[in-house]
C-alpha cells in the first residue's frame, strides 16, 4: 500500500524499527497521468471524509475559456506542446494543472487537475 505517512528511515539513513502499522488515513495512490486519447469514463474514488474524485485516464476534448469574449467552449485537444511539470510529459501527451494545449480555438493552459477533476478546463493564451 502506498503511503503518505511518517518516514521508516532515520536522519542518518538507518531503518527504524516500526512502532506501528500504517493508518488507512495515511494512504495515497499512483499518479492518474490523464493522457490525451478515445476518452474513458471516469472512474469515482472515495476520499477522506466521504469526498469523491472523478479519475479521468483519456481525454480528447477540453472545457475552453476564451477571456476576449468571457465564454467556454468545448475544443478537441491537437497534441500537448508543453508541460512544465516534466518535460517528457510533453512527448507522451500527458496532460496535468499548467500544461499547455494545442487545440481546434488555439494554444490553452490547463487551469485544473483533470486526474481529480475528471474533467480538463483550459483558458486561451495569448501570444
Amino acid at each position: 500500500m502506498i503511503t503518505q505517512g511518517r518516514s521508516l528511515r532515520r536522519p542518518s539513513g538507518g531503518l527504524k524499527k516500526p512502532s506501528r502499522k500504517k493508518k488507512l488515513y495515511e494512504r495515497g495512490s499512483q499518479p492518474v497521468n490523464t493522457k490525451l486519447g478515445s476518452k474513458r469514463s471516469a472512474r469515482t474514488v472515495r476520499g477522506t471524509g466521504g469526498s469523491t474524485k472523478q479519475r479521468l485516464f483519456q481525454a480528447t476534448a477540453a472545457n475552453v475559456y476564451n477571456p476576449e469574449t468571457k465564454k467556454y467552449a468545448v475544443a478537441k485537444i491537437k497534441t500537448v506542446s508543453n508541460n512544465p511539470a516534466n518535460r517528457y510529459f510533453t512527448r507522451a501527451n500527458i496532460i496535468t494543472r499548467g500544461a499547455i494545449l494545442e487545440t481546434e480555438l488555439g494554444r490553452a493552459k490547463v487551469t485544473n487537475r483533470p486526474g481529480q477533476d475528471g474533467v480538463v478546463n483550459a483558458i486561451l493564451v495569448t501570444a
